[in-house]
């Protein structure tokens, strides 16, 4: 199995992802300050146009950190985002120092009764081998979206390929995203990656002024799922 998820602003962007193949979609507000959450009625929106997954980014301001007023709003922004039909989140905090901020996390994840994403805070952490272990503390956790690099993925393949290697219950965590470029896919497929992500891939010139287009999301889909194959033949 593999999973393919594109970054979607709307409705519209949505359907053209589900078209071209995507497993799933994660629905922001606006590309400012790298990804904000949308409004549960975008999310209501997207649920009724298409009928992939759909996981809406949890983060209301620039940065990875947050404070003890904001988590309460947070809170209710997931459980708006469920009723709407939202079927995980996409989160990531960190504190003072750099670290899984696992206080603010664990409250807002709770018991693990929904699925999430870890997003790339986990490329800014100092120490992203301490990171990956406190993440993998918090119950509901499916993936994780990285780079290897807050650089991007050209930077971070290597790191992220051996990470990948090294553990196969990583490489099950292990999203890849920022840069993802087509000639990656084949190294991470080999290490064992199985989930990837897109955003301006996904887009005529790589703009986010432009819809989603289903015929790159559809080439992505096909590159991926003929890695996989080739990866499988070769066991």
């Amino acid at each position: 199995m593999s999973l393919l998820e594109v970054i979607a602003l709307h409705a519209a962007d949505a359907e053209r992802a589900e078209a071209g193949g995507a497993d799933r979609i994660e629905l922001l507000g606006t590309m400012d300050d790298d990804g904000l959450s949308p409004e549960p009625r975008n999310v209501d929106k997207t649920r009724r146009a298409t009928s992939i997954q759909i996981r809406p980014m949890v983060r209301l301001r620039a940065g990875f950190g947050t404070d003890g007023g904001e988590v309460t709003r947070l809170k209710g922004l997931i459980a708006a985002y469920q009723d709407a039909g939202a079927d995980g989140v996409v989160l990531g905090f960190l504190n003072g120092v750099n670290r899984v901020d696992l206080e603010v996390v664990g409250e807002l994840v709770g018991d693990g009764s929904f699925p999430w994403t870890f997003h790339r805070a986990i490329d800014h952490c100092l120490d992203t081998d301490q990171a990956w272990r406190d993440v993998r503390t918090l119950p509901g956790l499916t993936q994780v979206l990285t780079a290897g690099s807050v650089r991007g993925v050209e930077q971070g393949l290597e790191g992220l390929l051996r990470r990948a290697k090294s553990d196969p219950e990583v490489a099950k965590l292990v999203m890849a995203g920022g840069g993802l470029r087509p000639e990656h896919v084949p190294w991470l497929v080999r290490s064992g990656v199985r989930a990837f992500h897109i955003g301006s891939p996904a887009r005529p010139g790589g703009s986010f002024k432009a819809y989603v287009d289903s015929e790159l999301v559809d080439s992505w889909r096909d590159l991926i799922d003929t890695e996989v194959a080739h990866a499988r033949r070769a066991q």
